[in-house]
């Protein structure tokens, strides 16, 4: 198979999971916060202006709705899942969403504020840098990104590799495709060069158990 046309497998195959697999369980699985996701989500919003914008990239099931609204900010959820959007819009039903994938994003000067969490994972190496440079158009000059990115180490990401070439799969180092899924782990150089090359300023990292945390500035 083509790389390509294996990427695009891969693309349509991830919105099926979440829409038939991940939406029914999502928020009893994974909806709990993790203590240094708050803690620097909540540094990221005191950084945007009172009433600002602010774009939560990959909300899924708007799992961090609930603190970005507490702070009377004005938000729009974003994703390529139908139905964890609908799942959004039952918790929550003033929050305003719209299906849109990450690579589709094409806002301009929009935002005050943007923030993509445990998401970046799922875009393909080829797609990050349009991604990145998407997230920065979208952002109004002087606006903050907060993003993560997972983190794996090298031998298991090593072994992913090898076990993904043995399958005769078209894949890349750094890509995970074991058990039906598929991540994609950058080493955090590959990120800060793409940062540079959207021409994202770098305002704080940190680092927690599986995750680099960034908050960046246009």
């Amino acid at each position: 198979m083509k790389r390509q046309d294996w990427l695009n497998e891969k693309r349509i195959m991830a919105e099926k999971r979440y829409d038939s697999i991940f939406s029914i369980d999502y928020d009893k699985n994974w909806g709990n916060i993790e203590k240094i996701h708050e803690e620097t989500l909540e540094k990221f919003l005191k950084l945007i202006i009172s009433n600002g914008k602010i774009l939560d990239a990959a909300c899924g099931t708007g799992k961090y709705y609930p603190i970005i609204s507490s702070k009377s900010f004005n938000v729009l959820g974003i994703d390529q899942s139908q139905k964890m959007l609908k799942n959004a819009n039952c918790k929550f039903p003033l929050m305003k969403t719209k299906k849109l994938g990450l690579q589709e994003i094409s806002f301009n000067n929009e935002f005050d504020g943007i923030i993509c969490i445990d998401a970046l994972e799922n875009v393909f190496p080829e797609h990050l840098l349009s991604v990145f440079q998407n997230f920065y158009k979208a952002l109004k000059p002087n606006g903050y990104f907060y993003f993560t990115i997972e983190t794996l180490n090298d031998d298991e990401i090593n072994i992913a590799f090898e076990k993904g070439i043995e399958m005769g799969l078209p894949i890349v180092k750094g890509e995970y495709v074991l058990e039906g899924g598929y991540h994609y782990y950058p080493s955090i150089d590959e990120i800060k060069n793409l940062l540079i090359s959207a021409k994202f300023n770098i305002f704080s990292e940190n680092i927690s158990e599986g995750y680099h945390h960034f908050i960046v500035s246009k």
